[in-house]
């Protein structure tokens, strides 16, 4: 969000600072990845011994990652640096990370931040605001009084239809990944079950997402629960949800429910 009212379109973005220096490999990658969610023409990070650890660890053998380390060291160019003078930047933007609080996008645009303890106001807020004010336009009286019975399930305004992990760059970071997996282990064996008019599904952002999660064993809780594989490729968040079961989309297109659908992508669309 910051990023965006900055106006980065076209530019480069360097992340430093000690909050950047902090940061994981794979969050360095999520957070590099996303450049156009915020607008960038690229997001990137300094060289240091993340870098030549990411290098070692993926095989290349100790003199290259030596090399590269005493390369960059003489060009000036080793390390990510913490304060704002050490580098000459065209423009400096400062993000206390102490004030990020979680948050959602939606629930019509991308860019509307909504902080998660302000989601219901917000929801049934844009519930009967204007169209033009990014709102559904319906009438505040109907919110809890419209609602259908399908398949022995109770469906209303607002109610969840759609639940996906989508293959995003966020889904291919293992710390996300497999909070993911040891959320739904603990969801089964507490004897949890998705609602059946909620039409679940994973698309990992990478086949060795994959791979960890079977290894560990997570998978098969996320298959129990409902979470099974689909696919690795652009899904709920572009539209490709496939359909809703036939008696729950008739509910919805005859009642003119407004329902929600929740993703774990980087962007949501309308």
């Amino acid at each position: 969000e910051v990023l965006r009212k900055t106006k980065v379109v076209g530019k480069f973005v360097e992340f430093y600072g000690p909050g950047a220096k902090a940061l994981s490999l794979p969050d360095r990658a999520t957070i590099a990845n996303m450049a156009p969610e915020y607008g960038a023409t690229m997001g990137f990070f300094g060289i240091d011994e993340i870098t030549t650890g990411y290098l070692a660890g993926t095989g290349r053998p100790p003199e290259l990652c030596k090399t590269v380390e005493n390369y960059y060291k003489a060009q000036g160019l080793w390390g990510i640096p913490t304060e704002k003078d050490t580098l000459e930047f065209s423009q400096v933007v400062e993000i206390d990370l102490s004030k990020v609080k979680p948050g959602v996008a939606g629930p019509k645009r991308p860019q509307d931040r909504i902080e998660l303890q302000n989601l219901k106001s917000s929801f049934v807020g844009s519930f009967s605001k204007p169209v033009t004010e990014s709102g559904f336009g319906k009438k505040a009286e109907d919110f809890a009084s419209v609602s259908a019975e399908v398949n022995g399930s109770h469906i209303g305004h607002g109610s969840v239809l759609i639940a996906a992990i989508t293959s995003c760059t966020n889904t291919s970071n293992p710390t996300v990944m497999l909070a993911a997996g040891l959320l739904a282990k603990k969801a089964i064996e507490k004897g949890l079950k998705l609602n059946p008019s909620v039409k679940s599904s994973l698309a990992p952002g990478s086949r060795v997402v994959t791979d960890y999660l079977n290894k560990t064993g997570l998978q098969t809780y996320l298959d129990q629960l409902g979470f099974q594989t689909v696919g690795y490729g652009c899904t709920t968040c572009i539209g490709n949800s496939g359909p809703l079961d036939t008696k729950i989309e008739e509910a919805v297109v005859k009642n003119d429910l407004v329902a929600a659908s929740v993703l774990s992508g980087n962007r949501n669309f309308e």
